[in-house]
């Protein structure tokens, strides 16, 4: 494995762990309407502004949101583009099962009889114990 696939495998680690929790996946989708600030993220949650600034934080460490200056507002960001990396890593493997299960519609449909099952040796014991 080069250095770039363990970078990748990293922060691919480090954004699922983020998402893990439900508060951050909440959090994110917020931002997926726009921008906030802390005390905005925080207002629906039963936990403390603090609480809600560390969650923040582990997404910032992820790569999955960013925050700015504006005046005295810091709004919190998504950042579009790692979720859009996540959801190409995952599209991958479901497109490949996607058409495994493509291959077997169209082998079903061609109405080829199924191979008959395995027989056992018990039923080849049994097969000679008839008369």
């Amino acid at each position: 494995m080069d250095t770039t696939d363990h970078q990748d495998d990293t922060a691919l680690d480090r954004a699922f762990m983020a998402l893990a929790d439900p508060v951050r996946r909440a959090i994110v989708a917020r931002l997926s309407r726009g921008e906030a600030t802390v005390n905005e993220l925080a207002a629906p949650f039963p936990i403390t502004t603090q609480a809600v600034s560390r969650h923040i934080q582990v997404l910032e460490q992820a790569g999955l949101v960013t925050r700015s200056r504006d005046a005295q507002r810091r709004p919190v960001h998504l950042d579009a583009a790692a979720l859009e990396r996540l959801t190409a890593w995952i599209d991958r493997y479901r497109l490949v099962r996607e058409d495994q299960f493509r291959r077997l519609d169209a082998l079903l449909d061609t109405g080829i009889p199924a191979e008959p099952a395995q027989r056992t040796r018990d039923d080849l014991t049994r097969e000679d114990d008839e008369p």
